[in-house]
């Protein structure tokens, strides 16, 4: 197990659900957190009550990771100090909708594959050369069991997330032999602001997601995060499913 104290983690989203989640579980272990989000005053509050509870360095940053601009020009613009990532989570990222194909909304798809797919790719183009020439680091990307199979009307979404596995795969190939480390975490139901979200702010459908069971929290899986970014260097777990008690596969939910 390696020490993550003083080390620099890098979330995306880490506004709410499963990227605030991280960021607490790194501050516990004393990281140093540099904290993304598009809600740059609800990560910037985030940063601050971590920075009193746990006594952390913490540096904010307004992104949308969907712009390759703004994104190089964030990591670019970074300062001295915080420019040595060693831990890359990629968290952010949505669905939109709930449709078929031939009924979906053009505007959910480019959103769910330029935040989910484009936007894992330009934050790690530009935070991954520093770590090759640092022979050290791991990049954490968050999928879905939505990586592995699809569900009725989940077309555009699981097409996105099996993007990330292969993209997962494909990075681990390309970074072997430079000491950095590829991992993915593949939640399955976890209740956070992610149906919100994909149902536009109707709240009564979104409940109906996580109704008479009991979903995963974002704190489940920033424990699976962590643990993963503490093992030995020469341990690298390449991906972890996981997912509630209640649930055994997309298809299948037992709702009591």
């Amino acid at each position: 197990m390696i020490s993550l104290k003083n080390s620099i983690v890098c979330i995306t989203g880490a506004s709410s659900g499963i990227g605030e989640a991280c960021a607490r579980a790194f501050a516990r272990e004393g990281a140093a957190l540099l904290l993304s989000a598009r809600r740059k005053e609800r990560v910037d509050r985030l940063a601050k009550a971590l920075q009193e509870e746990f006594h952390v360095r913490t540096h904010t940053m307004f992104l949308d990771v969907r712009d390759r601009t703004a994104v190089d020009a964030a990591i670019n613009g970074l300062p001295q100090e915080w420019r040595s990532i060693q831990v890359l989570v990629n968290n952010a990222g949505l669905a939109r909708g709930l449709s078929k194909v031939h009924e979906g909304l053009v505007q959910d798809w480019e959103e769910m594959i330029d935040t989910n797919v484009k936007g894992l790719l330009y934050v790690s183009r530009a935070i991954i050369p520093g770590m090759v020439q640092r022979k050290s680091g791991h990049v954490i990307n968050i999928s879905s069991i939505a990586a592995h199979q699809v569900y009725p009307n989940g077309n555009v979404y699981c097409a996105s997330k099996f993007a990330v596995r292969a993209l997962t795969e494909g990075l681990k190939m390309d970074l072997l032999g430079t000491g950095v480390r590829v991992c993915a975490v593949s939640p399955g139901l976890v209740e956070t602001e992610f149906s919100l979200v994909r149902f536009h702010g109707d709240g009564q459908r979104a409940a109906k997601v996580y109704e008479s069971m009991k979903p995963l929290l974002g704190e489940d899986i920033a424990d699976i995060v962590v643990f993963c970014a503490m093992r030995p260097p020469h341990v690298d777990i390449s991906e972890v499913i996981v997912m509630p008690t209640d649930q055994a596969s997309v298809h299948h939910v037992h709702r009591g």
